[in-house]
């Protein structure tokens, strides 16, 4: 039987330090897992030809490589999702309306995950993607959710993963960041204004349950040199409004 410690399966443990590290790396072989993982090559292997064989890598020649098993896992959890069955059409809308990126994204384990994006005619490409994963406070849909989420909850997220810089601009201070957030609540809106890569601004809303709390949010980002002016601080925050809106009424009564 595996090893456990405080309810967790280490051998479970160590093959998914692999997967991560093979999603890492792109494709590696035993000997540069190993190495990357400062764990012995006959451990790495033996993890390694399980996930093989029950289809999770692929092995091309030396190396390997994550499965396309996994996007069928992902398909399988983003379709069961309430808040993306709703909210797409309205992400492809805002992105056919502003010729912009528009984005879904929702809160799991105290991270933001982008559950859906939609390309505008002129919408810039950064290196956000489905499943992607970031910080909720550098973000302007990270911080409409956190925004709209129990106190206790920002409290443990933020104990979590703390308030890590990702640009000059980016919030790295509590107090800040609770100022924000009520002004968050205030408006209706979030804004990012080069927080997490530099010259993109992003303007998002949240997805607000029927319990007062955030299910996801939505918003579209666009480079500096479009999303100014009126257009940042108006515009985009009323389409948005309007599609988060649009969301929650269906979400409730369809």
């Amino acid at each position: 039987m595996a090893a456990q410690t405080d309810g967790r399966i280490g051998a479970l443990e160590t093959s998914l330090r692999v997967l991560e590290a093979l999603k890492h790396l792109g494709s590696a072989g035993v000997t540069e897992l190993a190495k990357e993982l400062n764990i012995p090559k006959s451990t790495v292997y033996t993890h390694l030809n399980t996930l093989r064989q029950n289809e999770y890598v692929v092995r091309e020649g030396d190396a390997y490589r994550v499965g396309l098993k996994f996007l069928d896992l992902g398909e399988h959890a983003r379709n069961r999702m309430r808040v993306y069955d709703v909210a797409k059409s309205q992400v492809d809308h805002l992105a056919e309306e502003t010729g912009e990126l528009a984005n879904l994204l929702v809160e799991e384990h105290g991270e933001g995950v982008y559950v859906y994006r939609a390309r505008g005619a002129q919408a810039v490409r950064v290196d956000t993607h489905a499943g992607m994963r970031v910080k909720l406070h550098c973000t302007s849909l990270g911080k409409a959710i956190l925004a709209f989420l129990p106190k206790e909850q920002v409290d443990a997220i933020v104990d979590r993963w703390g308030l890590p810089d990702r640009t000059s601009r980016t919030i790295t201070d509590r107090e800040a960041l609770d100022e924000e957030l009520a002004a968050v609540r205030e408006r209706g809106f979030a804004q990012d204004d080069g927080e997490r890569l530099p010259g993109l601004r992003c303007v998002a809303a949240p997805i607000v349950g029927q319990n007062g709390h955030a299910v996801g949010a939505i918003s579209v980002s666009g480079p500096t040199s479009r999303m100014k002016c009126e257009k940042f601080t108006e515009e985009i925050p009323e389409l948005v409004q309007s599609a988060a809106n649009v969301t929650e009424l269906n979400m409730t009564y369809s």
